[in-house]
């Protein structure tokens, strides 16, 4: 996530949160509250959570807390990770968070 203009990355214990501008985008987590489970928790745009879910619930699934407010995860301990989905879905996000400038240096038009 180096990539995104702005984007920062903290470390809590095993977990990551990353924020541009002082807004979450981004979680890394690693067997959060003791759930066994590696995955990346992001923002989606409305209604795409839902639909990355119901394509494919082995991988995706909604996240404590934060889901119902518009979040989606996505399992890292579960077969081949496709690191282009992992960047398409982080990126995905920070364009949801990013102020419109920030956004633009990634998606000119």
């Amino acid at each position: 996530m180096a990539q995104l203009p702005e984007a920062t990355r903290e470390y809590n214990g095993q977990h990551a949160s990353f924020s541009v501008r002082g807004k979450k985008f981004a979680y890394f987590l690693d067997d959060h509250h003791g759930d066994g489970v590696v995955a990346l928790s992001c923002r989606a745009a409305p209604g795409e959570n839902r639909a990355l879910i119901a394509s494919d619930p082995d991988r995706y699934y909604l996240p404590s807390y934060v889901g119902p407010r518009g979040w989606v995860a996505l399992r890292l301990d579960v077969g081949t990770v496709d690191w282009d989905e992992v960047r398409e879905l982080a990126t995905d996000a920070y364009l949801l968070t990013a102020p419109k400038r920030l956004a633009a240096l990634l998606n000119p038009r």
